[in-house]
């Protein structure tokens, strides 16, 4: 019997024991492909030697030491590292415990920004519908998906939601993606002038929706048109790239394929790859200006920022991916696997849409492609498909309430960045299985 809280309270899950490469193994000695990552994170695969290695000579000469005393080396040696390849004006990093906490942060800093600069009145946030921004109550409040937030919405802050960019479900028949863009953008600066733009403090988005709609990108300029609106209004614009960002779309950060630059940024997941828990939220010059010209300091924290052995193994993560190049791979491989996909679920009569991009792609599961009618939420198709994946050895990130939080199926799929086309071929195959497993169960 089992003392562990667990997410599914009557779920009998294997327990996990080792892992290697692309591969995680149980107790019983099953081995499955992490084509999820986890949930993104696992981006160098499992067991990787430098980052032991790091993890290993950390821990011999420094395990903790708290800020209020201390700086400490791999923290200084991680941010450095970040702000040389961080977008324009990005210039400070704060590290955090994971993505939860980097948009409590996030939150907080923008806040405090117009505190700091005499502008108090700015409070409202502005978000997406179908984002997802974490789970504590702050970053609960900002996301946009209605299943997490239902039971909790007493406690959560007053917050302003807008239509994502979301093609497959929004565009309408004839639309090109530049006049939907014109319009989904349009969408943020109606709800500024509804709400005043004197009180706005933030818009908050995700550049590659992840967990709640399954690998969505924008089209055309939408992410260009947003920035604008935000400078014109005098808004913060806060990237939520906990999921998307770190190399997993092929690029360093997502937003750097949409053109544009944010105020604050968060990341986590592929930051450390899962070796220990960290996120950070990056910030530009004149977010830490405002706070070292006026008060001299931001007003938050938690024990285990700037955390040595966790920054240590980030700062390893990157390290390695640098090395042996391995953007190039997510390039090469998230090309393959797009293809094989296609290949795979293009004309099948339950798959909607393939989209994403790199090594961050999602299958939307539906009744009838023609009509794009989702399954009826009571089958739990995605939970099926995770269950007869695994059972195959594969391991994905299936989610329901794709499309209002209610309705729809997708599968995520984000597998370590040093998979080869062999694998990716096996992933394909063993997903196509579990697809129509669940489908016909």
């Amino acid at each position: 019997m089992t003392r562990i809280l667990h997410r599914q309270i009557h779920a009998k899950l294997p327990t996990a024991d080792g892992g290697h490469g692309v591969y995680l193994v149980d107790t019983a000695g099953r081995s499955y492909i992490d084509a999820s990552g986890g949930a993104a994170v696992s981006c160098l695969g499992h067991g990787h030697p430098d980052v032991i290695a790091a993890l290993h000579a950390q821990a011999d000469r420094l395990a903790y030491a708290h800020t209020s005393f201390f700086t400490n080396t791999p923290a200084e040696a991680l941010a450095d590292r970040l702000i040389e390849g961080a977008p324009a004006g990005i210039s400070h990093a704060y590290f955090v415990s994971g993505g939860s906490e980097a948009i409590e942060a996030a939150l907080k800093m923008a806040r405090q920004y117009y505190v700091e600069t005499g502008q108090p009145g700015r409070r409202n946030i502005i978000a997406r519908r179908q984002s997802y921004h974490g789970n504590t109550l702050g970053a609960l409040a900002a996301g946009g998906n209605e299943m997490r937030r239902t039971q909790f919405h007493p406690l959560l802050i007053e917050t302003h939601h807008i239509d994502p960019c979301f093609a497959y479900r929004f565009q309408e028949p004839g639309e090109t993606d530049e006049a939907y863009a014109v319009r989904a953008a349009q969408a943020l600066e109606d709800k500024v002038l509804e709400l005043g733009p004197e009180t706005v403090m933030a818009f908050v988005a995700e550049p590659v929706v992840g967990a709640t709609a399954g690998a969505v990108p924008s089209v055309a300029d939408y992410f260009q048109r947003i920035r604008a609106i935000c400078d014109r209004y005098g808004i913060i614009l806060i990237l939520d790239e906990v999921m998307c960002g770190m190399g997993r779309t092929g690029t360093l950060h997502a937003s750097t394929q949409d053109g544009i630059a944010p105020d604050l940024m968060t990341i986590a997941k592929g930051l450390g790859g899962g070796y220990q828990p960290i996120g950070a939220v990056l910030l530009s010059q004149r977010i830490f200006d405002a706070f070292a010209n006026g008060t001299g300091q931001f007003q938050h924290g938690h024990t285990y920022i700037c955390h040595p052995m966790a920054c240590a193994a980030a700062l390893a993560v990157q390290e390695a991916i640098a090395r042996d190049n391995l953007l190039a791979n997510v390039r090469t491989m998230g090309a393959y696997l797009s293809r094989r996909l296609g290949e795979r679920f293009g004309n099948h009569s339950h798959v909607g849409d393939i989209r994403g991009r790199g090594l961050f792609m999602g299958v939307e599961l539906v009744r009838d492609r023609s009509t794009k009618a989702p399954f009826e939420p009571d089958l739990n198709v995605h939970a099926r498909v995770k269950r007869e994946a695994m059972a195959r050895g594969l391991l994905v990130y299936p989610g329901g309430g794709t499309i209002d939080g209610v309705r729809g199926d997708h599968v995520l799929i984000a597998p370590p960045f040093i998979i080869d086309a062999v694998t990716v071929d096996t992933v394909v195959d063993r997903l196509g299985e579990a697809i129509d497993a669940a489908i016909a169960d």
